[in-house]
């Protein structure tokens, strides 16, 4: 199986933009391993097939890092524009202005590492929607009831993985 990165991004401390953090926790649950703290951000665990990192931001740098791996999962957090609960998004390699605060948009970090890097990169958004992002931490009822479903979606993406040859 090749290897996955699954990279949550959003600010834990604005609510449900925090749902990445959470999602990434039940995933590792799944996988076996302890859930990230509010200081760990998962690059000292690289080396699995399957790793975990916890961003407040995608930055330029991340290019490198995601550039060992045959597929990339975003997980961050949507607010009511968009009408999905979960919306799943297969990403281009291209440059992308980003949205809200996030420094880089995922294409564009995915653009970077097959720039610089030769990486030949499978990129997708998985975002969840969220009801509540106002100052605080812990998620609304209502964001907090999708967290399974995208742990699910994110678990049958890795395994649709093919193996390596």
């Amino acid at each position: 199986m090749n290897k996955t990165l699954v990279i949550g991004f959003g600010n834990v401390y604005r609510r449900d933009d925090g749902v990445a953090l959470v999602v990434l926790n039940a995933l590792r649950e799944r996988l076996g391993r302890p859930p990230l703290e509010l200081d760990q951000d998962g690059f000292d665990e690289l080396g699995y097939q399957v790793d975990t990192v916890l961003l407040h931001q995608l930055m330029p740098e991340l290019a490198q890092t995601i550039a060992p791996y045959a597929l990339i999962v975003f997980v961050d957090a949507h607010v009511g524009s968009i009408p999905e609960p979960i919306r799943e998004e297969e990403l281009e390699v291209c440059y992308k202005p980003a949205t809200v605060s996030h420094l880089l948009h995922p294409c564009t970090v995915l653009a970077m590492a097959q720039e610089l890097y030769g990486s030949t990169l499978r990129g997708v958004l998985l975002s969840v929607r969220g009801h509540d992002f106002d100052f605080g931490e812990g998620l609304s009822e209502p964001t907090a009831a999708l967290v399974p479903q995208a742990v699910e979606r994110v678990l049958e993406l890795i395994e649709g993985q093919p193996a390596c040859g």
